[in-house]
């Protein structure tokens, strides 16, 4: 097993994409633990969720940042036309 020091030496050699492509990684690890014990992420069994998940793979892959629940209220009320960031 890796050592500390032997992670952050790895890691400053890296250039910032590739940092940013490590934490993506990290996130898909994390995203995978959490599907493994919440029922929420058993495979879609209808069409429309069967498509959903086919759209958030595709978003991951992309390297896009997956939106928090923050941020999809926000475009929610954006859309709606109730939101303002005075």
């Amino acid at each position: 097993m890796a050592t500390v020091e032997q992670l952050l030496e790895k890691w400053s050699s890296l250039t910032l994409e590739q940092q940013q492509a490590v934490f993506r990684f990290i996130e898909l690890l994390e995203t995978n633990v959490i599907r493994a014990t919440d029922p929420a992420f058993h495979p879609a069994t209808t069409p429309l969720g069967k498509k959903l998940q086919e759209i958030r793979a595709q978003i991951i892959a992309s390297g896009e940042p997956l939106l928090t629940i923050e941020d999809v209220e926000r475009e929610v009320a954006e859309r709606r036309g109730g939101y303002r960031s005075d």
